[in-house]
């Protein structure tokens, strides 16, 4: 009986489908691609063909992209993908209140986190006179084309594109047969199915004092069949006479968003929604975005904070 165990567990391990992976670069940042089963040569082409296509249509700094001329004004037919991501922008805006908002470039740009790349401090009049642009409210959708109540309103998908991408690069995989596989782009994930039986592992980096410190993990948990999306504020930023402005701006205020928080980690159904709010929670703080993923059952949220020079977390998982 022994013998026959042995060489029942050994057949099992000996006909597990082995592991595949591929990297690359694509968005402004890189990705990890792990799949199980026989390997296809040609996927890497495939997702950095897909990558390109997204890029074309969401980048700020393309200004060929479909996002830049519709920024520029010109009268462009939405793609269908541009529809999905813009609708989903609208819902997470209204769910928190304006804190996620996709009509935040003026402001981007003006504090220079944008194409530009001027870091700046910037006035309070200019802030304002460029704020009156900013708002969900300001655009709508008729006959699959984007309607603003001003030219100078635009657009900024950022915060949720990528997002986007690790959806379509999962579906994509899955689609071509890897029901088992995880997605990684610039730190957002989809994981679906398991690894080799077993779920999959991921972690939440611990928030460094400075731009280049070490890359750390805070925890670990499994992950399956869902998406997970960080956003932070300890990574992006410029100083300026000893303070510090994030590239988290509030929508409202339109300011690098002063809090404690130094970064959200946000679990759902699919890595779009996990995207936008986990940038809208970076806005909102602790208290209101636990109140809102408590009232969310597809939702989980992660917050680490600074509480008096020491780090702090507040998990739902």
């Amino acid at each position: 009986m022994i013998i026959v165990i042995g060489c029942v567990l050994l057949g099992t391990a000996c006909h597990r489908a082995p592991v595949q992976q591929f990297a690359g670069a694509a968005l402004g940042t890189t990705y990890h691609i792990t799949y199980i089963g026989a390997p296809d040569p040609t996927l890497p082409s495939q997702v950095d063909s897909l990558l390109r296509h997204i890029n074309k249509t969401f980048s700020i700094f393309d200004t060929t992209s479909l996002i830049s001329q519709i920024n520029a004004g010109e009268e462009t037919a939405l793609s269908k993908d541009f529809l999905h991501v813009l609708q989903m922008a609208l819902v997470v805006s209204d769910k928190t209140g304006g804190a996620f908002d996709c009509t935040i470039q003026p402001s981007v740009e003006l504090w220079g986190f944008g194409r530009e790349g001027q870091k700046q401090v910037v006035p309070r009049e200019t802030i304002d006179s460029v704020r009156q642009f900013v708002g969900s409210a300001k655009i709508s959708i008729e006959d699959g084309h984007i309607v603003k109540a001003d030219p100078r309103v635009q657009l900024n998908f950022n915060a949720i594109a990528k997002g986007f991408a690790v959806d379509k690069v999962a579906a994509h995989l899955i689609a071509s047969g890897y029901e088992n596989c995880i997605v990684e782009i610039g730190g957002e994930i989809v994981a679906h199915g398991t690894k080799q039986g077993k779920p999959w592992k991921v972690g939440i980096q611990t928030p460094t004092s400075t731009a280049d410190g070490a890359v750390e993990s805070q925890r670990s948990f499994p992950l399956q069949n869902r998406a997970v999306a960080t956003s932070g504020n300890y990574r992006n930023y410029f100083e300026k006479d000893g303070k510090r402005y994030t590239h988290i701006l509030n929508p409202v205020t339109g300011c690098p968003e002063e809090t404690n928080l130094l970064s959200v980690t946000v679990l759902a159904p699919d890595c779009t929604t996990a995207d936008a709010y986990a940038t809208a929670f970076m806005v909102l703080g602790l208290e209101p975005s636990l109140r809102i993923v408590k009232a969310d059952t597809a939702l989980e949220a992660c917050f680490i904070y600074d509480d008096h020079g020491k780090l702090r977390v507040e998990s739902t998982f």
